[in-house]
């Protein structure tokens, strides 16, 4: 069992998904059960599946749900681009969240890699 609280990247995880949850704030009502639902999802399925693999038993388990954490993230990193194509999303902000999006992407990468190896 791995401490995903002493994890940076679900730290970061975090801190990206309440950020999602602000920006998606902004987004037309209409949207409610459309983009927001489908933008936050994604956003807090990344440290909840972080989360669970830290609670399985081998390290196996763990990169599975590290990967389907990263497979969450690059479906918010869609979201986030069709946010913005629709205007929804600031130049700026969006510049500054999908930049720290693909650090996050990275560090669940070189995660994913270490537990596979062991």
């Amino acid at each position: 069992m791995h401490n995903y609280k002493e994890l940076n990247v679900w730290k970061r995880a975090i801190k990206l998904t309440v950020q999602v949850y602000k920006i998606s704030r902004l987004f037309p009502a209409e949207e409610r059960f459309g983009l927001i639902s489908q933008i936050r999802r994604s956003a807090v399925s990344v440290p909840s599946n972080i989360t669970e693999g830290a609670g399985r038993r081998t390290d196996g388990e763990f990169a599975n749900f590290l990967g389907i954490a990263h497979g969450s993230i690059c479906e918010l990193e869609t979201q986030l681009y069709v946010a913005f194509d629709l205007e929804y999303v600031a130049n700026e902000l969006f510049h500054e969240v999908t930049a720290e999006l693909t650090e996050i992407q990275k560090m669940l990468y070189a995660l994913i890699t270490k537990f596979e190896k062991m």
